[in-house]
């Protein structure tokens, strides 16, 4: 590990002594591309894994594809989504297939138990396998099929990354985030899907650019748009029951967009405005180097990065508070045992 790249940002801690450490690497950018902070290195390239997702749903926007097909916001937020497998969930894929006119068995996705916890024991109880359309990534891989079909082409190898639907996604990402497109580095996702290596910068870069698109040519700015006001009116649909990225929109009341990717990836926008009046949109995107099986420093690290902006209130972070920053270490008799906290300084660039 380099130092260069990566730098201590989350510490837990236990009979005040230091047990474990996590280091990251966090870019903040305005959209008009400056690099205002950033912890490690800001130009780090790392795999977006599921916060992807905003930008794969932008070709099919572009294309018409939403007025096209009739898909309602609940339907696009879910497009977007690392969802919990619920049954509601499980609606709208299907919803989403209905208007296709594809079921869940043209997904390339895999099966998966439901994230939801709730849901996933009651159909281990009931003796009922899960199926594509619980996997948390049903809703893109929908999306995925829908544009496919739209313009007429072949739907059994969608996930091929030479599919010129892929090809488009890469693309257009590459040009939000300002980066030449043979500078991503294509990987495959737990879903089978394509995904890509960015430097953290350009997509920080790309998620103050999906708050503030002003820049961009008409259309993209429209894509954008819809994309963002889909996830913020339905975060529900973009993870789940006490999921943090469901959560932190619940409570940010529509002035941050949250899409986290595994292997401790998160990728955050700030609307215009959000650090009070004159305040430049903003993208932040945050990596964990060990992959932070648990969850808890991104999440963590992410809240830290909200408070060090001013992005929240006292309020807002105490309603924010089980995700961190600062959260209580406890064994499984309940007693405080111990804490994790964030340690890393934010610096202006």
């Amino acid at each position: 590990m380099s130092n260069s790249a990566y730098q201590p940002v989350y510490s837990v801690s236990r009979g005040g002594h230091q047990e474990s450490l996590h280091y990251g690497a966090i870019a903040v950018v305005a959209a008009s591309g400056e690099l205002l902070a950033a912890c490690g290195d800001a130009h780090l390239s790392t795999f977006l894994r599921s916060s992807a997702k905003p930008f794969q749903a932008l070709p099919l926007i572009l294309a018409g594809g939403v007025q096209h097909y009739g898909f309602t916001a609940r339907e696009l937020a879910l497009i977007c989504a690392s969802h919990s497998g619920t049954d509601e969930h499980v609606e709208v894929a299907a919803s989403i297939q209905k208007k296709v006119g594809i079921d869940e068995g043209f997904l390339r996705c895999g099966v998966h138990p439901p994230m939801h916890k709730t849901t996933a024991e009651r159909l281990e109880r009931s003796g009922q396998a899960s199926s594509p359309n619980r996997h948390n990534c049903s809703g893109k891989h929908s999306g995925m099929l829908a544009y496919a079909k739209l313009r007429g082409w072949p739907l059994e190898n969608y996930i091929d990354p030479q599919h010129p639907m892929q090809q488009e996604v890469f693309a257009l990402f590459a040009e939000i985030a300002s980066l030449s497109v043979d500078k991503l580095a294509i990987g495959v996702d737990g879903c089978s899907a394509p995904n890509w290596a960015a430097p953290l910068y350009n997509t920080a870069l790309a998620y103050a650019r999906l708050m503030d698109p002003a820049g961009l040519p008409l259309a993209q700015q429209s894509a954008c748009e819809q994309v963002r006001e889909a996830m913020l009116a339905h975060p529900d649909m973009v993870g789940g029951p006490g999921r943090f990225d469901t959560v932190l929109m619940q409570v940010a009341s529509g002035q941050i967009l949250s899409k986290g990717g595994a292997e401790g990836y998160q990728g955050l926008g700030l609307r215009a405005g959000a650090l009070g009046k004159g305040s430049p949109a903003m993208g932040v995107a945050l990596k964990i180097a060990d992959g932070d099986a648990r969850g808890r420093a991104a999440h963590a690290a992410s809240l830290e990065v909200l408070r060090k902006l001013g992005a929240l209130s006292g309020e807002q972070l105490e309603q924010l508070a089980a995700f961190g920053p600062r959260c209580t270490v406890t064994n499984w008799r309940g007693l405080e045992v111990g804490y994790s906290e964030p340690i890393f300084d934010l610096e202006n660039q």
